[in-house]
């Protein structure tokens, strides 16, 4: 039965005051015929996003046509408009979708430094340049004529910020780093940087080496290698010939 077919038919219940039985000949899906249908529609959603991720970053939103991602992904237009109503809705998904895997993968090249100059450097390299930012400035743009759009785009921020916050929390501990700032606010402030720097860079037609640069300055400073400096040392005290002590200062 349809959707619309439930829905009407949820109406006549109320407007009649009373709801509908089913009859006895006819039974609930079972189970495993219900996780099958939720199986391929979660992998028809997977093959539509891969799709149009690919489709965007190659020729943009204005320039990617629903029957274009379909087409690329074996599906049929309607299938698009069923599970994502719109390709403006579709698009912020993907770009929203990607950023997250992006995150990920930047949180796994960032393993290796040793050093907080080190780290900050992968975490940047990473990011800045890479496809998955430009779409996400490209999805927060968007965001800003579809109100409808923004929870999505609220949600997949308030992520990256938790992420990154664990993600370097878990550095520092490691390592022994001292941060100047808590690992929430340097979460935040990286990724506040790396859009900023992104959507100046795009917009003035900057290289990726000038956008990565910009970002490092930006970023600063995280935190410091070394332990903190430990209080003056104790004076010794060494025993003179004879027999007095003799102070000494190191």
């Amino acid at each position: 039965m349809s959707a619309a077919g439930d829905s009407g038919s949820g109406r006549r219940g109320a407007r009649d005051g009373k709801g509908t039985r089913p009859s006895a000949g006819h039974s609930a899906m079972p189970r495993h015929s219900a996780r099958a249908t939720r199986s391929a529609g979660q992998s028809m959603r997977s093959r539509l996003l891969d799709a149009a991720s690919a489709l965007f970053k190659a020729h943009g939103l204005n320039g990617t046509s629903i029957t274009a991602i379909a087409g690329a992904a074996d599906a049929f237009p309607s299938q698009i408009t069923y599970y994502f109503r719109t390709k403006e809705a579709l698009f912020v998904e993907a770009a929203c979708r990607d950023i997250l895997h992006l995150a990920g993968r930047t949180e796994k090249a960032a393993v290796r430094a040793r050093t907080p100059k080190a780290y900050a450097a992968a975490v940047v390299d990473s990011v800045v340049g890479a496809d998955e930012l430009a779409l996400f400035v490209e999805a927060l743009t968007l965001a800003r004529q579809r109100p409808d759009l923004t929870p999505q785009i609220a949600r997949t921020i308030e992520r990256l910020h938790v992420e990154a916050a664990r993600a370097y929390a878990q550095k520092i501990a490691r390592h022994g780093w001292h941060t100047h700032l808590p690992p929430d606010v340097t979460g935040r402030k990286f990724w506040r940087i790396a859009l900023g720097a992104a959507l100046e860079g795009h917009a003035a037609g900057r290289s990726v080496a000038a956008v990565s640069a910009a970002a490092r300055e930006a970023l600063g400073e995280l935190a410091e290698a070394r332990p903190p400096r430990s209080a003056a040392a104790p004076r010794l005290h060494l025993a003179a010939a004879s027999g007095r002590r003799a102070a000494r200062s190191t």
